[in-house]
């Protein structure tokens, strides 16, 4: 063996402090076992990438990173995808042959052991129920399980701001439905314009989405107890990490929603945890597998967040670590924070697998001891390149490396024991029973209550009809506010009817009195000028008969 090669191997991977080890070099057919391929503990807060097409070993080096983790007393938090990582709790077989050749060949002394381990279940049906608050998860998390759009995603904001600033707890699937299905109401949109308003048409698009995302099941993954991400920093009295395994065998078919909600775990870490700086070792190790389901359709805003909580959590303590197939299923923007880089084998059988290889091996350093893209081809089961960051943060020289086999089972764990170890687990009783407290549903629903019983107590004292042939009872606060206006305007209009009836007739009745008074006043008259011709024609005939008597001494003595 070229004795370049052993020199680069020997300064790049021997450290002065505790690391876990990944395996022995390989070149031109031989291995160096006298300097280990291993990664400091102190660097583990880095993050990483575990990447390779389909058999090549991924998870079981995620098992074995997982495995000397916990003995080295640091929590481990991994997504199981297939079930096949559930074997960490017990320990492997040394009498197995490709083990035992395993650990031959690289001169390694095999010891078999188990490790502490929590099941965990997004359905409850694996492990203890982990629940998150729709709150929690946020309205772009939660965006990005609906499918929405950034328009769609933004809606969905609104109700959260309205939710916040009103005491309205969301707590579950119904909680949003009804705060949707509310605020798109009559009563609601008065309020709703205060924050931006929105359509009918995006209204039905959230609602459907509501409605699929329960019907395929989804909505036990949302209420309370909520899971305490602290519950996945726990050491066991002996100093040991807890595996903190998420089984998710059983919902394969909703990848949209289980890596979102491992997203929502990184970011409940980030929010909870303090900064801490550059640690002896990592506080938690959180693996990320099948990694490119996050980034699938992620929108722009998601990207930015997965971005951020990647650079910044590094200081909490906690390394991110992802698996998936190639490197290019990773952003770049995130690619570029993964320091601790295990690539095992990669297959170029189209034109598409081929371009993904070149750009595979222009990440990596440059080595004067390998052609990266054949050996990235020719590499077998359980065996990677390598290069991490030293404790000096500097990459170490690309290695191909030959993997050590787990110290744990390295299959699925019989059935029997999984459900014992489920069974026995402290967060069956902290994390079983759901809880259904007062949230949005509860008392957006009392409020529409008190609204109609107020609406039915005012009509009745203002001597309207509560119960109309609609049913006023049955209406909602708005209807009943329509309905109590009609018979309102109805009763004034009638009101102004008989008023204008009643003035109509006091004016005739006006009338009528002036055309009496003048009648009566015109009969008075009347008599008064013939009582006056017949007064004047009597007295002067007197006269006439007095001066003639007078004159011709016609008068009678007396």
């Amino acid at each position: 063996m070229d004795q370049a090669f052993r020199d680069a191997i020997a300064s790049g991977y021997t450290f002065d402090e505790p690391a876990l080890v990944i395996g022995s070099a390989m070149h031109e057919g031989e291995l160096v076992n006298d300097t280990r391929v291993q990664v400091a503990l102190s660097m583990l807060n880095r993050h990483g990438l575990i990447a390779g097409a389909t058999g090549t070993g991924k998870t079981k080096t995620l098992q074995l990173l997982a495995g000397q983790l916990s003995k080295a007393g640091v929590p481990v938090f991994a997504a199981d995808i297939k079930g096949d990582l559930s074997g960490i709790a017990l320990p492997g077989d040394a009498a197995d042959p490709k083990v035992v050749e395993r650990a031959t060949s690289l001169a390694w002394e095999f010891e078999a052991r188990g490790h502490p381990v929590e099941f965990l279940s997004l359905t409850g049906k694996q492990g203890a129920q982990v629940r998150a608050t729709v709150h929690s998860f946020g309205p772009l998390l939660l965006g990005k399980v609906l499918d929405l759009n950034e328009t769609q995603t933004s809606i969905l904001a609104l109700i959260f701001k309205y939710c916040d600033d009103n005491d309205l707890p969301l707590l579950d699937l119904k909680d949003l439905a009804t705060t949707l299905k509310f605020l798109a109401s009559d009563e609601g949109k008065p309020i709703l314009e205060e924050y931006g308003g929105m359509s009918a048409a995006s209204v039905g698009v959230l609602l459907r989405s509501i409605v699929v995302l329960e019907q395929e099941g989804a909505d036990v993954f949302f209420g309370e107890p909520e899971f305490d991400v602290d519950d996945l920093l726990r050491t066991t009295p002996d100093g040991q990490g807890v595996v903190s395994i998420l089984e998710l065998s059983d919902v394969m078919d909703q990848p949209r929603l289980f890596s979102t909600f491992m997203l929502w775990m990184l970011a409940q870490l980030y929010e909870s945890l303090p900064e801490v700086g550059d640690l002896p070792q990592p506080k938690l190790c959180f693996f990320f597998d099948e990694a490119h389901l996050l980034f699938d359709d992620a929108s722009e805003a998601l990207m930015d967040q997965v971005e951020r909580t990647a650079r910044l959590i590094r200081s909490k303590g906690v390394g991110i670590y992802f698996v998936t197939q190639a490197p290019t299923d990773v952003p770049a923007s995130v690619l570029a924070q993964l320091g601790n880089r295990v690539q095992h084998a990669l297959r170029a059988f189209t034109p598409d697998d081929a371009d993904a290889l070149r750009k595979t091996a222009r990440t990596f350093p440059m080595t004067e001891f390998y052609d990266v893209e054949k050996t990235i081809t020719s590499l077998g089961t359980g065996e990677a390149l390598v290069t991490v960051l030293t404790p000096r943060g500097v990459p170490t020289p690309l290695a191909a490396t030959r993997l050590l086999p787990p110290d744990s089972l390295m299959a699925q764990m019989p059935p029997d024991e999984f459900a014992a170890t489920v069974a026995a687990s402290t967060f069956q009783t902290k994390y079983g029973p759901t809880v259904d407290r007062d949230s949005a549903h509860e008392r957006i629903t009392a409020r529409i209550a008190a609204a109609r019983t107020a609406a039915v107590e005012a009509a009745t004292r203002a001597g309207l009809d509560p119960t109309t042939a609609g049913g006023l009872n049955d209406m909602t606060p708005a209807q009943q506010a329509r309905e109590l206006a009609r018979q309102q305007k109805a009763i004034e209009a009638a009101e102004v009817r008989a008023q204008r009836e009643a003035e109509r007739q006091r004016k005739a009745d006006e009338r009528a009195a002036v055309a009496a008074a003048k009648a009566r006043q015109k009969s008075i008259d009347s008599a008064l000028r013939t009582g006056g011709k017949v007064v004047t024609s009597r007295l002067g005939q007197d006269i006439v008969r007095g001066v003639f008597g007078v004159l011709f001494g016609g008068g009678k003595s007396r």
